[in-house]
Parts: C-alpha cells; sequence; structure tokens
C-alpha cells in the first residue's frame, strides 16, 4: 500500500492537516488532522509502498513500546486513512 499522491500535508494555524490536492471534485467538507505520531509516519512513508508491518517495526523501535501496541496503532493509522482514500493499496 501507500500514500495517494493527491493528498499534501499542510501547516495550517498550528496543526498539520491533509489536503487533497489534485482531485477537482473532491469533498473539501472533511479536514483530517494529524497528531505528531501520524505527522512521523506520514513523513516516513510519503512515496514509497509499505505495510503495517514495516509501519509497526517502526513505531516499536522510535516510540520504544511493545509490539503488540505498535501493530494495533499501525493497523489504527492505516484503517483511518484508508476510510478517506490517502492511503490505497
Amino acid at each position: 500500500m501507500k500514500i495517494n499522491s493527491n493528498f499534501k500535508l499542510r501547516h495550517i494555524a498550528g496543526e498539520t492537516i491533509i489536503i487533497n490536492q489534485g482531485t477537482p471534485d473532491a469533498d473539501l467538507t472533511r479536514i483530517i488532522s494529524l497528531n505528531a505520531s501520524a505527522r512521523f509516519l506520514w513523513n516516513e512513508f510519503s512515496g514509497k509502498e509499505f505495510s503495517v508491518d514495516e509501519i509497526s517495526y517502526l513505531l516499536a523501535k522510535t516510540y520504544h513500546i511493545p509490539v503488540q501496541q505498535a501493530r494495533q496503532d499501525a493497523t489504527a493509522w492505516v484503517s483511518s486513512l484508508k476510510k478517506c482514500n490517502v492511503i490505497i493499496d
């Protein structure tokens, strides 16, 4: 899977948000805001193919958390962004 290249990170009013750039009929009524760890993952995997296992490994290594917790967090991150078509298979 990978991050849809139509979506870009922007920093607005102290928040990091994702905007859909390049899709004329995009629904602009929804704002996707990222916390620090979600922004970290975005920056690490933007423009690359990745898997939940790779995300889990990076989270566990970076934040010194158990692998099981990292996998749950990775799965939640992927799931929430897939719902908005930000991550594509």
